[in-house]
């Protein structure tokens, strides 16, 4: 079964198997300011059971899309920031796609780089948030759990599956008091019904482990990928929300009583 089939027919299967001493990587970026605190080295793994209408990166979908590494020769790579890290009061995070598709791949790299002091961090959508043990979860410092929307229509609509994993995902985070903080991507006439909002604000304020919520704006930066690979994409005339609307939507979250930062 090709990615995109499987991907589509069973995305809770995707990438199970896999040998976790190495893992594919799409791209590796260093001096990032904002994937998490201070900056960092930020790594996209490939392979994602979600088809985000907005999705700036279509070409992580795939999991054979990246180059093959080896675990060891990555944390040799990463560690070598150490100091870095320590100054500037960042570390690594882990992106994608959806990096828990390669969840042994992606806790052998974690799991080194924390005991060696390394501020650790997953951006994920929490979809397969099950693979992760309470033990793995001690070994990542900070989770950036992205709320597509609280909504199960518009979840559907705008990633192809239902939100309830996620929602477990994120009241387990809570009952263990992880550290997380809530990314929300406002696209307009997909996640910016005023119910959708105030859903996902009321679930946000029931998170006691939450440090922030982003509200981040859709943009077209990605529209070109969409273009490359030949795929229809339904937000190719679509524009970004007003700055009175963000400012709206983030004072949702405010009255809930979360810090979201303009």
């Amino acid at each position: 079964m090709s990615d995109d089939a499987e991907a589509l027919a069973c995305p809770s299967r995707l990438g199970q198997g896999l040998d976790p001493s190495w893992g594919y990587v799409h791209s590796e970026q260093t001096g990032s300011a904002v994937d998490g605190p201070g900056l960092r080295s930020v790594v996209w793994l490939t392979g994602c059971g979600f088809r985000c209408v907005y999705c700036q990166n279509p070409d992580t979908w795939k999991l054979h899309a990246g180059r093959r590494v080896l675990a060891d020769d990555l944390v040799r790579e990463l560690a070598a920031y150490r100091r870095f890290f320590a100054t500037v009061k960042g570390g690594v995070t882990l992106s994608g796609g959806e990096p828990l598709v390669q969840h042994g791949f992606c806790m052998n790299v974690l799991g080194r780089l924390h005991a060696l002091g390394v501020h650790t961090a997953l951006d994920t959508n929490g979809f397969l948030g099950e693979r992760l043990s309470d033990s793995d979860l001690e070994t990542i410092d900070l989770v950036l759990l992205d709320l597509k929307s609280f909504d199960v229509g518009t979840h559907l609509r705008v990633t192809g599956q239902r939100p309830e994993a996620v929602l477990r995902f994120a009241r387990r985070l809570r009952d263990l008091r992880r550290p997380a903080w809530i990314r929300f991507v406002l696209v307009p006439g997909y996640t910016d019904a005023p119910q959708n909002v105030a859903g996902l604000a009321r679930f946000c304020a029931e998170l006691s482990n939450v440090e922030r919520v982003e509200v981040l704006p859709f943009h077209q930066l990605g529209r070109f990928k969409w273009r490359e690979r030949g795929q229809p994409y339904a937000l190719d005339d679509a524009e970004p929300p007003s700055p009175a609307s963000l400012e709206a939507v983030r004072d949702e979250f405010r009255g809930q009583g979360m810090y979201c930062p303009g």
